[in-house]
């Protein structure tokens, strides 16, 4: 399901929105900070170490780079779909 996913940005081809915007590695000791937080440009959000759980079915970790996907990013992307869906000009 993670992998393809595509939401309104990836529709809409926006220049700064991450191609793939949910990466899932299987490797057991991923992801990591300093290897995955620049996947996609910083835009992307890397999960792994999906396990089975008792109370909540599954459990994942999931990373993003706070400054790159979250603030500076994300405001950037959210202008971009303004733009694109007549909002804004």
């Amino acid at each position: 399901v993670w992998k393809d996913f595509k939401s309104l940005p990836q529709e809409l081809d926006l220049p700064f929105a991450p191609k793939q915007p949910i990466i899932y590695l299987e490797n057991i000791n991923r992801p990591q900070p300093k290897k995955d937080r620049d996947n996609d440009k910083g835009m992307a959000v890397t999960v792994g170490r999906l396990r089975e759980d008792n109370v909540f079915d599954y459990k994942f970790v999931s990373l993003s780079h706070n400054t790159i996907r979250g603030a500076a990013g994300g405001a950037i992307l959210n202008a971009e779909l303004l733009v694109a869906k007549g909002y804004i000009k």
